[in-house]
């Protein structure tokens, strides 16, 4: 029984992340063509980070004996405002951290998959403080410093 919770769960990982690393990638792409080069590489580095726990996830199912793949997802919404896509990001991440958290701590028997998704949910909830700490930022020092920053 713990093993399919866990394939299922790494499954859901895998392909939700590989959708999201894609969005992170596109949005690179739409800030680096902004000038906004450091929010670019941010999100281009994110984006090949997202695409390594993917690989991890998809070695964990290997290794269960499940079958390896990445199911189809829903599209992504590309933002030209970075602002906007912050706060959608940090939006998502404030719903799904906690949601992780628990699927981490339901696998908890299995302790393979469980040291991987706290893995993943460190590094979840690290990505949820800087979004936090960039609108923080911006709020403090205004919109067209922080852009400034990003240059």
């Amino acid at each position: 029984m713990e093993t399919k919770l866990s394939l299922q769960l790494l499954q859901a990982y895998a392909t939700g992340l590989a959708a999201q690393s894609m969005q992170h990638k596109v949005q690179s792409k739409v800030f680096k063509s902004q000038g906004l080069t450091k929010l670019a590489e941010k999100y281009a580095d994110h984006s090949t980070e997202e695409m390594e726990w993917v690989d991890k996830f998809i070695d964990r199912i290997i290794d269960l004996g499940g079958e390896a793949k990445v199911e189809a997802a829903p599209a992504q919404t590309i933002y030209s405002n970075p602002v906007d896509f912050i706060k959608a990001d940090l939006e998502v991440s404030e719903r799904e951290v906690p949601n992780l958290g628990k699927a981490t701590l339901a696998v908890a028997q299995d302790l393979t998959t469980y040291d991987l998704l706290k893995g993943y949910y460190q590094d979840e909830e690290e990505d949820m403080y800087w979004m936090r700490s960039q609108l923080e930022l911006i709020e403090c020092i205004g919109l067209q410093n922080w852009l400034v920053k990003q240059l």
